[in-house]
């Protein structure tokens, strides 16, 4: 058996998804993402998401609406009678209209242990919120912000190294393998779900939102502990990139900071302790493992000191 399905979906993050929905022979009546955008510098051509290049590759209709609010669009999608509606980081806000015009209703792979990072920015939040675990969910939609009921979770470890970008690419799959096994058992007749309440009430995990990163909160604080300041660090790498300033002999520059370890170490908060990039926190210190400098590649530590060192018992900081 196969079902007829609409797929909804932007970023990188959801492609895997798509493709695998593709391969378990489901019929993709059509993919909705967000409009082609600018990519890079200003000025270049508007780019598709990578949802609608694999959509393209998959030979699947493309839809692009700004928005589907309009009845005309609403009666275009339900024109496709779709057994399912499958979303997974489309960006923008489903009409009930629209979520009730396929047979089944809509399913959204979400990247967090709900009802815990709700939003816009669930990876990131729990790796900053030095959670030790996370994963993805598969929900039924509803008009709230990602508050339906449950029907699979995929779990991952939090490790003390991990970054956004480690967490996307794993969650990123775990999201596909979930979405394939929910629809083998909507098809199967057993599939179940699990209201959130009844979830945080057997779990303890409370609802918390994951508000979206806001470029002001990037300037690293050394007065954190150290444990603190890795997890900020980890959380916002790739993407937009924690950052302090660093003097490699020529006077501080902006210093792009993309993966941190907590270690022991003493000294005032921001003053590097060495010749590499350990840096002074209020307690501890963090061991920077990846950076970028201003107008170079990001590069582990190690291949990035290889050209210049920083100067032991100056202090980095915003400034």
């Amino acid at each position: 058996m196969s079902l007829r399905i609409v797929f909804m979906g932007t970023p990188a993050f959801s492609v895997p998804t798509l493709s695998a929905l593709a391969d378990a022979g489901h019929e993709v009546a059509a993919v909705y993402s967000q409009p082609p955008r600018p990519a890079g510098r200003r000025g270049l051509a508007p780019t598709p998401s990578p949802v609608a290049v694999e959509a393209e590759r998959l030979g699947a209709e493309v839809r692009t609406p700004v928005s589907l609010k309009s009845a005309e669009e609403q009666a275009a999608f339900a024109a496709l009678k779709s057994d399912i509606a499958i979303v997974v980081a489309y960006g923008l806000l489903l009409p009930q209209a629209v979520l009730d015009a396929p047979r089944h209703g809509a399913l959204n792979g979400h990247a967090s242990l709900l009802p815990r990072w709700r939003g816009a920015a669930p990876i990131q939040r729990a790796i900053e919120a030095r959670d030790v675990a996370t994963g993805v969910m598969v929900m039924r939609m509803e008009a709230g912000l990602d508050t339906g009921p449950v029907a699979l979770t995929m779990e991952t470890t939090i490790g003390p190294q991990d970054t956004a970008g480690d967490l996307h690419e794993r969650l990123s799959a775990l999201c596909a393998q979930g979405v394939v096994e929910a629809l083998a058992r909507l098809e199967a007749g057993t599939l179940a779900f699990e209201a959130q309440d009844a979830i945080a009430a057997r779990t303890g995990r409370e609802t918390v939102y994951a508000r979206k990163i806001d470029k002001g909160e990037t300037a690293v604080d050394f007065t954190l502990p150290a444990a603190d300041v890795a997890a900020r660090i980890n959380a916002f790498s790739p993407f937009p990139g924690a950052w302090t300033m660093i003097d490699f002999g020529a006077g501080p520059e902006r210093v792009k900071l993309l993966r941190a370890l907590p270690i022991a170490g003493d000294g005032a908060p921001g003053r590097l302790l060495d010749e590499g990039l350990t840096i002074a926190c209020a307690d501890g210190a963090v061991q920077i493992r990846e950076a970028q400098r201003a107008g170079g590649k990001a590069m582990a530590a190690d291949i990035l000191l290889r050209g210049a060192s920083p100067v032991a018992g100056s202090f980095a900081g915003a400034r």
